[in-house]
């Protein structure tokens, strides 16, 4: 008996679709007649979309479908598909590098989020809107911290990084308070299989009342 190894066979062009999708495109590019091959490769495109449900939500799937199919047929498939064919050579383009913003954060823990905030509220001239977003700001400063750290956090260590951050421009106004906030673990959620157990413990239980005890026969019936 001959066996049939992964090493023996062509290279997978797209492993996400499978071997057999593979082998339905090249049976396809050997038909003779375009209705024939127009059918068939319809049905390959049914095929594929179901193998990868994911694609439907992206923009235009239908059209990366047909541009699999004639990638995993090596370009070769002849067929009257409803887009553009595409070409090896297009294939070849490498996008352009997407630069990393290469930003220095002084406190990574709050981001920086809210060194732009604090900017954008320096150049606020109202009062009473001025204050309200240093108020806001706080608030916002003292979650970051409670979140990443786990931990409590006193309001004079939010008012002093607030001052550094804003190199002492932003201020919080005198007997201010903070929104309280506290690090609380996830509740350990009950387990469905013990679920309405407790509430059934009793149910088919005898009762406890001397009614419902057997009562004991007091006069037996004479041996002989």
């Amino acid at each position: 008996m001959n066996f049939e190894y992964n090493t023996t066979r062509n290279d997978l062009i797209l492993a996400e679709y499978g071997r057999n999708v593979q082998n339905m495109v090249k049976y396809i590019i050997e038909l003779p007649d375009l209705e024939e091959r127009n059918r068939y490769a319809q049905a390959v495109i049914d095929l594929m979309g179901f193998l990868n449900p994911h694609l439907r939500d992206v923009a235009d799937f239908k059209h990366k479908l047909w541009d699999h199919l004639h990638i995993i047929s090596g370009y070769k498939i002849e067929v009257d598909s409803p887009y553009p064919k595409p070409t090896p050579e297009a294939a070849m383009i490498r996008p352009k590098h997407i630069g990393y913003p290469q930003q220095r954060i002084k406190y990574k823990h709050y981001g920086k989020t809210v060194e732009v905030m604090i900017e954008k509220t320096k150049a606020v001239e109202e009062p009473e809107r001025r204050a309200a977003m240093v108020q806001g700001i706080a608030n916002f400063m003292k979650m970051a911290y409670v979140t990443w750290n786990k931990d409590t956090v006193a309001d004079e260590t939010i008012i002093k990084n607030l001052r550094e951050l804003s190199d002492g421009e932003l201020e919080l106004d005198e007997n201010v308070n903070l929104n309280k906030v506290e690090f609380k673990p996830a509740a350990i959620r009950p387990d469905k299989n013990n679920r309405g157990r407790n509430n059934n413990n009793g149910k088919n239980r005898p009762s406890n009342n001397n009614n419902s005890r057997p009562q004991r026969n007091n006069n037996p019936k004479p041996r002989y």
